[in-house]
């Protein structure tokens, strides 16, 4: 089955995204599949092939690591928010060292953790970043720790007061 824009355009749900990652699992080609599909101008088609891309394991999307800040310019550029959560959740799962921190970014990953507006999917991947990020520097984490102590939290869903807790405990690794 050859992947086009027609068949990810179309209503998309578990089944389809499960085997749309089985194709792309059969060709072997991660990376092209991405970035043929990551910014397509319809936002459906890009969020399906993004939706796809997160089926694989961790060991299948280690190829993705070239491609680490294609997905965090697209999570910050987006105007769309599911395209964001998935880049987001892309980024995550991919390794970040201390070389790969921007300003723009982290700045980006502070300012939508908190903004009580945002989808809670979106506001809790900010956050594990913004930690993964200030983990580098004992001054970022401290500001960190600062701003989510900060946060009214009942203005928050439970899975965002959840990881904040965590965070502010010390349990998150």
């Amino acid at each position: 089955m050859e992947i086009t824009p027609e068949i990810l355009i179309n209503s998309f749900g578990e089944a389809e995204a499960q085997a749309v990652y089985q194709v792309v699992k059969q060709n072997g080609d991660f990376v092209g599949f991405a970035r043929e599909f990551m910014h397509h101008e319809d936002y459906h088609v890009a969020r399906s092939a993004l939706w796809a891309l997160t089926k694989g394991t961790d060991e299948e999307l280690s190829a993705l690591q070239l491609m680490l800040h294609e997905f965090i310019d697209l999570a910050m550029s987006t105007e769309n928010s599911s395209v964001r959560r998935l880049s987001l959740n892309l980024v995550e799962r991919l390794n970040m060292d201390e070389d790969d921190l921007h300003t723009d970014f982290l700045d980006f990953c502070f300012e939508h953790m908190v903004d009580i507006e945002e989808f809670p999917g979106i506001q809790t991947l900010c956050m594990k970043l913004a930690y993964r990020m200030s983990q580098f520097y004992p001054e970022l984490m401290d500001e960190l720790k600062r701003t989510i102590e900060a946060m009214q939290i009942e203005y928050y869903k439970p899975a965002v007061k959840s990881l904040r807790a965590r965070i502010l405990s010390g349990k998150l690794k």
